[in-house]
């Protein structure tokens, strides 16, 4: 039975691994088929990752307050960016198109949507602001068309740890256009 529910759970465990990296999410690491382990407390599921940006009001999907959504542009590593109104950076995904996003499911796990109508904030140029209805009803934001993202492991402003991750995850420049450094 313990054998079970191990094999239960390293099976959970890959397709996780097997969905988010379909997203351009870094794969989970699994344990090898034959490793055993000497716990003695055994779970019916695998954990929750605990990187969650706890300074996104979209982390968990409800709609940000009118400061997230007041976008600016702020200097980083990779340059002058798009960023939410408290300094969070923002992301585009290569495999959406204008106002349609194909990120669902576990991929959202990965990169949280920006939930919300944006407002002109430092720098952004107002004309490039919009939003959509995603397939769940929530309203998306937009800028040059392109569905707005935040990443699961940025904590603070000015992280940028999303960037180019599968090829597929930019941010954007004061055009909306992606910076593929």
């Amino acid at each position: 039975m313990l054998l079970r529910t191990r094999l239960a759970g390293l099976a959970a465990a890959a397709g996780c691994a097997l969905l988010l990296s379909a997203c351009g999410a870094p794969a989970a690491t699994v344990p090898a088929a034959g490793t055993t382990t000497t716990s003695t407390t055994t779970t019916s599921a695998p954990m929750a990752p605990t990187t969650m940006a706890p300074t996104s009001a979209t982390a968990s999907g409800g709609v940000a307050d009118a400061a997230t959504l007041a976008l600016k542009m702020a200097d980083t590593s990779l340059g002058s960016i798009l960023v939410d109104g408290k300094g969070m950076t923002l992301y585009l995904y290569t495999k959406d198109s204008p106002s349609k996003s194909v990120c669902e499911d576990a991929c959202l796990a990965a990169w949280p949507p920006l939930i919300g109508v944006p407002t002109v904030g430092s720098g952004v140029d107002d004309s490039k602001l919009g939003s959509f209805q995603r397939s769940d009803g929530r309203t998306q934001a937009t800028y040059n068309g392109w569905p707005l993202y935040y990443y699961k492991t940025d904590v603070a402003a000015g992280d940028v740890t999303g960037q180019n991750v599968g090829g597929v995850w930019f941010v954007l420049d004061r055009d909306g256009e992606a910076i593929k450094k």
